[in-house]
């Protein structure tokens, strides 16, 4: 009898925490962790206007990337170095409840794949969130989820099609002059990892536009293989864009672990989560201007 209340008390317990939460970073070397700690930025890229909380959300309903441990460690030491933001690790869905979303100034999507859930409400409670004024960030497989729910592939800005290159690549700077791309100093640079190309072929329409997006990086053509089949040879790498009155960060560099041992991709992400964050202010025009609307009739 005191077996089963003890348990009781243990369910009440979970019951009362709410979603389920993780730490951040299990299974982590010890090796890998000093990489991280040796080339992680010392101080915020600006001051927090307040104390910051970051969701980052490990769920995955398809491929499961091995680097999710280690970006979650990364981002948990980024808040912890930098005094820029604590950090919350979960694969409960249900931590998107509003009520438990509240407590949160940006989500960020881990590596995420798959439909990872269907609940309407959810849903819902996470376009509201950053509509209403929040943030989100998207590493790497990001993009690789949500296919059925348009409207994350709207909030996002793209999904993943395909990914031609897992090797050295060159990366350009498409905005030298943006408030996140500074750590690059103008030029590009080589980097190994698993490049993906946006298009429509997954969900069933184009959500990648530089009409909606403002392009940070792409790959430089001129010093890559072209494998991809995008007949404008657009393949972006890292992007800013608003939705509604909330911001949105994404980055598609994280397949491999050693991008986030990496300084200069991991100052790019600080600045990138605090701009979701909302602690740094960052031009979010499109990188394109759409087209006029026609005034012919009919048009």
């Amino acid at each position: 009898m005191k077996h089963l209340r003890m348990a009781a008390v243990l369910v009440g317990l979970a019951m009362a925490m709410g979603p389920r939460c993780t730490a951040l970073g299990v299974g982590v070397s010890e090796a890998d962790v000093e990489k991280i700690r040796s080339a992680m930025p010392d101080r915020p890229a600006a001051p927090p206007a307040q104390p910051r909380k970051l969701l980052v959300f490990t769920l995955c309903k398809g491929f499961k990337h091995d680097s999710i441990p280690v970006a979650s460690k990364a981002i948990q030491i980024m808040g912890r170095r930098t005094g820029a933001f604590e950090t919350v690790e979960s694969d409960d869905p249900a931590v998107f409840a509003p009520e438990s979303l509240k407590q949160f100034d940006a989500v960020c999507m881990n590596n995420t794949t798959g439909e990872l859930f269907d609940d309407p409400a959810l849903r819902q409670s996470l376009a509201d969130f950053v509509k209403g004024g929040k943030g989100l960030v998207g590493i790497h497989a990001a993009t690789d989820c949500f296919y059925k729910w348009r409207v994350y592939g709207e909030m996002l800005g793209g999904y993943f099609e395909s990914h031609p290159w897992n090797e050295a690549v060159t990366v350009k700077i498409d905005d030298p002059a943006h408030a996140l791309t500074q750590m690059f100093g103008g030029e590009g640079f080589a980097v190994a990892d698993e490049i993906y190309q946006f298009g429509p072929g997954n969900a069933g329409w184009e959500a990648y536009s530089r009409e909606r997006l403002r392009v940070l990086l792409s790959l430089d053509m001129a010093k890559t293989a072209d494998k991809g089949k995008r007949a404008d040879k657009d393949y972006a790498v890292a992007w800013v864009k608003p939705y509604g009155r909330g911001r949105v960060f994404y980055c598609s560099l994280g397949h491999r672990n050693e991008i986030f041992w990496n300084p200069k991709i991991l100052a790019f992400y600080l600045v990138g989560i605090q701009f979701a964050l909302g602690d740094l202010e960052a031009d979010t025009t499109p990188s394109a201007p759409a087209p006029e609307a026609s005034t012919a009739p009919g048009g």
